[in-house]
Order: structure tokens, then sequence, then C-alpha cells
């Protein structure tokens, strides 16, 4: 089994998405089950020991949980064996129904071998980091007042801790869904011009909509325009209906695939869905809104990171390497529909060692996160985009 140490990309990534740095291309071949890529961690050097002076006044610890928000793609978990095997069937052709087309004195063979294809996909990949602490005994005493404020501080390290898995759990989910969403405007244009064309599987709003009407609507407009996003919502619940219809069109393996309503994952860009809440339902012309809006979704407040100011230019944007080695830098995503067995995390495992030192009188803690994050393109997969 192949073992990655992502520590170093987690470090990046979690610059990303908090602001920290502005946007660069990800390489996620080493994440996704098909990649490679590692950076460093320095954030953790400080020694908060030096930083305390002895108590006085009140003291206050910033000490507030965080939660989250990655879409919901996690799946189970095994504790024996390595390999994830995946395994699909193709259709059968029809053929002539001999019944009717009998003849006298001719022989009809009930005895001839008819193969039935079938292919797995195996998955034998692993990701791991691990985030460390270290909380000394003696030495932290003389900067609180009591056991209860000690408690509140050791407290607060262990919710940073905390914080910073939840970040890069959160930020490793989003590159496995980018880098679905690489592959397939990869597969749709592999030149990287997205900006005048649009397909089946990476649907260009802006395009389809200045086509229809003759007009021509800006990226940076369309978002604050009624008539662009009525027809966003409009293509978007056509695509919730046919995925449901088996088709060869939503996949880059162009396989017999049907997604149903119950295991589709629809995720938003949130700018894009509160610009409709804004612009759109609460139009004074509006008949009614039930007909105009978007399909259900999960939202995101941006696919790779915020940049270092939240613009849409960000926000919308995917810079990667995906886990099929391809390079692409796409804006202005909106959003994307898949089926559940398109991607997912699972095997993940967290846990936390613990190691006392009783001559220096402190305890180490190791927090270690291991899972894999899968692809497969032989399932729907559909971006939708304005550039």
């Amino acid at each position: 089994m192949k073992i990655e140490q992502i520590y170093e990309i987690t470090n990046e990534v979690a610059k990303e998405v908090t602001g920290e740095e502005a946007l660069v291309q990800e390489d996620l071949s080493n994440i996704v089950q098909v990649g490679t890529t590692i950076q460093n961690i320095d954030g953790w050097q400080n020694k908060f020991v030096q930083a305390l002076v002895d108590r006085i006044g009140r003291t206050i610890f910033v000490n507030r949980p965080y939660s989250g928000s990655a879409p919901s793609v996690m799946m189970d978990a095994w504790e024996y064996g390595s390999i994830l095997m995946k395994i699909a069937s193709d259709l059968p052709e029809a053929t002539t129904n001999e019944s009717w087309e009998l003849t006298d004195g001719a022989s009809y063979d009930p005895f001839v071998y008819k193969a039935n294809p079938a292919e797995a996909k195996f998955y034998d990949g692993l990701v791991t980091f691990e985030l460390d602490k270290t909380i000394i005994d003696r030495q932290l005493k003389s900067s609180f007042a009591d056991a209860t404020q000690l408690n509140a501080f050791i407290s607060m390290i262990f919710n940073e801790v905390d914080k910073a898995m939840t970040i890069r759990n959160d930020a490793l989910v989003m590159r496995t869904i980018n880098s679905m969403i690489g592959d397939t405007f990869y597969n749709f244009n592999s030149s990287g011009v997205y900006t005048s064309s649009s397909g089946t599987k990476c649907v260009n709003l802006l395009y389809l909509y200045n086509q229809k009407y003759g007009t021509s609507l800006t990226a940076a407009a369309a978002l604050s325009t009624p008539d662009f996003l009525r027809f966003a919502s409009y293509i978007m619940s056509l695509y919730v209906d046919r995925l449901a219809k088996m088709s060869v069109l939503f996949n880059i393996g162009g396989k017999h695939r049907f997604t149903p309503p119950d295991m589709l994952h629809t995720v938003l860009l949130s700018e894009f869905k509160e610009a409709a809440g804004v612009y759109l339902y609460d139009a004074a012309n509006q008949f009614n809104s039930d007909y105009i809006k978007l399909p259900k979704a999960e939202t995101v407040t941006f696919w790779q990171g915020s940049g270092t100011g939240y613009s849409f230019a960000d926000t919308g944007k995917v810079y990667v390497t995906t886990g099929s080695n391809h390079a692409i830098e796409a804006t202005g995503v909106l959003g994307v529909m898949f089926d559940r067995d398109a991607l997912g995390v699972c095997n993940q495992n967290s846990r936390v060692q613990t190691q006392y030192n009783p001559k220096a009188e402190f305890t180490n803690y190791f927090y270690k996160r291991d899972a894999r994050y899968f692809t497969d393109s032989n399932e729907n997969f559909v971006v939708f985009f304005a550039a």
C-alpha cells in the first residue's frame, strides 16, 4: 500500500483557505489516489511557555470551537485489508428475438455463452499527517491563579489543535472535489480555453446565456443580473432530471450511468446561491419563486481558497494539478453536481497518542489522521461555470 505524507500541503492549503496567502497552483496527484505533493509545517514551533508572563488582573482565553463546513462526502471505513476495489459492468446489447423468426428445419442453439463484460478499479493509496503539541506540567503553574485557569488554558490549546485538524480535513475534502472538477475541465478542453464553448459535463452557463439571448454579458456582471440567474437556475434544474436518466454523456469514461435524486450531490458557491436569493427570489415582478429556485444544495464559500480579499476571481477559481496529473486553471466555477459514487473520503482514522517525558516533565500529544481520497471518472460529474 502506498502511503503519502501530506503534512506539508495541509499547511499550505490551511493558509489558502484562511486568507493568509494568495491562491497558488496545487498538485493534488498524491492526495486523490493519483498524486504527489508535500510541504512543511512551521506554525507550531512557538514555545508558548516563553510567551507567558506571571498573571496580572483578568485572563481571557480565546477558546472558540470550529465545526467546519466541507460537503458531506465521507464514506465507510474498514480495519483490515488495504485495497478498495470497485467493480462495474456494462449494459448488454439487444439481439434478435428468434421466437418470431422461426424457419422450418432451422436449429436454435440455447447454449451460446454471452460474456458479462466487467471492469474493476483498485484504489491502494492512503494519505496521512499529524499535528503535535506539548503540554508541560509544573512550569505553567506560576502563570495562573488557580487550577481552573490552568485547565482553561490547556483546553484552549487542545481546541486550537482541533481547529487546525478541522481546517485541514475540510480542505482535503475540497481538494478531492477540485481534482474531479479539474479532470472534467481537462476532458472538456485539454487546451485550457473554456470561455467560448460549453459541453454536457462542463456547462458554461454564461456562454449558453449569451448565445441564447444574443447578449455580451460578462462574468463579473452575471451574478447581479436576474435574467442570467433565472437562466442558470433553469439549466441546473434540467440537469437534476437529465442525470436521473441512463446516459453516457455525463461522465468522463462514457459509461452508462444514472443518478437518482437521492444519490445526487449538488454543491454551489455561496456567492452564486446568495446572489440568486437577493436578485431573483425577491424580485417584485416574480409570479412564483418556487419555479425559479436553485436545486437543493450544500454551499461552499470557495473551492480552493479565499485569496487575500475574497474576490470572485479567487472564490470561483480552481488551479490544480489533478489526481490524474492534468494541470488546469479554471475560473468562475458556480457549482457541481455529482453521483454519490463519483468521489469520496473513506477509511478515515483519527487518533491521539501520548508520551510523557519524566526527565523534563512534559507530555507530548500526537494527533494523527489517515484517510483515502478517491475519484471515479466513470461516474456522473457535471461542472457549472461562468467564463
